[in-house]
């Protein structure tokens, strides 16, 4: 009897707790804070220039953006005005996803270009001196 009131004062109180973060997946275009700010979409043809305007890029939809801070600039930048898909963590103090993983629309599927996982593994094989084809 004493395990079930625990149980339930437990479930209580874990329900009570409102949630930190929502995992999720969220689809939009990269574009350049900057832009995004002024109410711009980056200009199509024209992304070099943007990208060495730009220092900070988003996850931008149409009526919001998320920073993306586990994601390097680089990768970002590479996908300027492209259609993608993150997967993460989005915080719920501030616009951002802690992303798993990074999707790039490929005609009518999503490629997965980059995760976490990844990441960590190449990490691990160069910081360890294994070398990167696993061997």
């Amino acid at each position: 009897m004493k395990t079930n009131r625990f149980i339930l004062a437990m479930s209580v109180l874990l329900l009570a707790i409102p949630a930190l973060a929502m995992a999720g997946s969220y689809e939009g275009t990269i574009q350049g804070f900057n832009c995004v700010t002024q109410g711009k979409v980056c200009p199509v043809g024209r992304e070099d220039p943007m990208v060495a305007a730009e220092n900070v890029f988003v996850l931008y939809q149409t009526d919001k953006y998320y920073f993306l801070p586990n994601l390097d600039r680089g990768i970002l930048a590479r996908h300027l005005n492209e259609a993608v898909k993150v997967e993460g963590t989005e915080s719920s103090k501030f616009n951002a996803i802690k992303a798993t993983d990074f999707y790039v629309r490929d005609g009518d599927k999503w490629k997965k270009t980059w995760s976490q996982d990844f990441q960590d593994e190449i990490y691990y094989q160069i910081t360890a001196g294994h070398p990167l084809d696993g061997s």
